[in-house]
């Protein structure tokens, strides 16, 4: 029997997550080097999938396949496929940038107080949060993803409701209020969102019998399971809807600010760059797969609510006045450009789509890290009380800044390459809906702008006038993100080569083929 390795993949990061809980409250210091070598094991893990993993191969590698509860034909299915496997790597590497950046996060929070956070917990959850995303990326058993798609949501609740961000306008009573009110309403949002996609699972395993994602694609592709119309657009809306508030897609996006606001910036990073993920991969590996037709028919309804993401996320954006809610409005533009991307039905808009979510993952992580950074020395997370920070901290100004270009998709940096190709891949079936989504990367380039000037230029406020620059571990954390966005800016072929394969695989599942181009014939 052959090594299971996306088993330990995922298992490794649970077991740290029940060790570096059991450490003694004394020993804060040993919990956090405890998870940051978990998590890099981790990586070492993810690193041996990617390598092992073949684009020119079986659509999905490395397969693991056991009974589980026979009684309702689930079974315990792992595999992964070249989207699956790119996002995975992705998960892999950010965790480690995570947990450094958090090192202080959980810290008692006065000194000589009673007050205190268990610092081995906040830790131990972001492991947990790892291990249950890493195993939805390889899950091919529906039911078994729907488990670890709804139990990422305590970890994450916890950190989001009991680690929260210390820097409050208001003090530490407001701040507790604001975290739990983002914490519950995170977790209704995506409750409901889950309850809705666990009717559509049942119904799933009524009309095919099982929950096998292989099985039931296959079924479908030669014509032995056939769904009635009606009951596949009702099973698709079931699944989208749970996707689209994970993402999330406007209208169902407003969780997203306050919970990106009110948590830590790593907590935030782990929201956006990695949680987020899981639906928009969802939506191409179930939704289109098991459900084709009722994904072609949802498409152009699809496609107007990624575009009006894409604009009312970049425009409340460019109004805010608070550093970390104006990343999160932006990410909802980006995540708008995703789902476009995804729908667009292209080799070029489904390439870009899942190029986006990697790219999308390194550049907020770079930007989203920084400004926790900048917000941690001065305590304060609007824009209005920063002012010349780039004459005292030039390598925190100059770091934020290739982060804020990054978010804009400046060519020569990551996001460019794949906001790109959905566009081009938007175009070529959509057109009015590509035009309309440019206005989204004209927005960009206004609050990222305007959100440098006011923070790194100008005068030097008193009150950042002392500012230390960056600290080793901060350019530990900072550095390789800014390599990978130049790096995958003018060399993103080791991704696409991995992707180009699956995207094909999931066009043949919906019967679509790219639009020819019009070429005038010559006289």
């Amino acid at each position: 029997m052959s090594f299971p390795l996306l088993t330990a993949t995922a298992a490794l990061p649970a077991i740290g997550a029940v060790v570096t809980a059991a450490v003694p409250a004394a020993r804060r210091t040993a919990a956090k080097w405890l998870a940051l070598l978990v998590s890099l094991a981790t990586l070492a893990l993810a690193i041996i999938v990617l390598v092992r993993f073949d684009p020119d191969g079986d659509r999905y590698q490395l397969t693991e396949s056991h009974s589980w509860i026979a009684d309702f034909g689930v079974r315990y299915e792992l595999g992964v496929d070249g989207i699956g496997v790119a996002l995975l790597a992705l998960t892999a590497l950010l965790i480690p940038f995570i947990i450094l950046a958090g090192w202080h996060d959980a810290d008692p929070l006065e000194t000589g107080s009673k007050r205190w956070r268990p610092t081995q917990g906040f830790f131990a959850l972001i492991l947990a949060v790892e291990a249950m995303v890493i195993i939805s990326f390889e899950a091919t058993d529906v039911f078994l993803f729907y488990i670890f798609f709804e139990a990422m949501l305590i970890p994450m609740y916890f950190l989001i409701g009991g680690f929260g961000d210390r820097a409050h306008e208001h003090g530490e009573e407001a701040a507790s209020t604001q975290r739990s009110y983002a914490a519950v309403k995170f977790l209704l949002y995506n409750l409901v969102g889950g309850l809705i996609m666990l009717a559509a699972v049942i119904g799933l395993y009524v009309v095919a019998g099982n929950f096998s994602l292989q099985e039931i694609a296959e079924a479908r592709a030669n014509g032995s399971l056939d769904m009635a119309t009606n009951t596949e657009r009702w099973l698709f809306l079931g699944f989208f809807f749970a996707f689209a508030v994970k993402a999330p897609l406007w209208p169902l996006h407003t969780w997203l600010p306050n919970a990106m606001g009110e948590a830590t910036a790593p907590v935030a990073v782990l929201i956006t760059a990695v949680v987020d993920k899981v639906g928009t991969f969802a939506m191409l590996r179930f939704c289109l797969q098991l459900f084709p037709e009722a994904s072609k028919w949802a498409t152009p309804a699809i496609l107007v609510l990624a575009v009006i993401s894409i604009v009312y996320g970049a425009l409340l954006a460019v109004g805010q006045r608070d550093i970390k809610r104006l990343v999160a409005y932006a990410s909802i533009s980006h995540f708008g450009f995703i789902i476009m991307g995804i729908f667009a039905m292209t080799s070029q808009g489904q390439s870009g789509a899942t190029l986006y979510m990697v790219n999308h993952g390194i550049s907020t992580a770079a930007l989203m890290l920084v400004a926790g950074f900048l917000i941690s020395r001065r305590g304060s997370r609007l824009i209005a009380d920063y002012g010349g920070v780039q004459k005292v901290a030039p390598v925190l100004a100059g770091t934020f800044l290739i982060g804020g270009l990054a978010t804009l998709s400046l060519p020569g940096l990551a996001p460019f390459v794949s906001e790109f190709l959905v566009l081009v891949g938007t175009f070529s079936r959509y057109p009015a809906i590509g035009i309309i989504a440019t206005f989204g990367i004209v927005l960009a380039a206004l609050y990222t702008l305007v959100l440098y000037q006011r923070t790194m230029t100008g005068p030097v406020k008193a009150e950042v006038s002392t500012m230390p620059d960056l600290r080793v571990r901060e350019l530990v954390v900072v550095a390789p993100l800014i390599v990978l966005l130049i790096f995958l800016g003018v060399y993103p072929k080791p991704v696409t080569d991995i992707v180009n394969p699956a995207v094909k695989s999931t066009l043949s599942d919906v019967q679509k083929k790219d639009p020819q181009p019009e070429v005038e014939a010559a006289k």
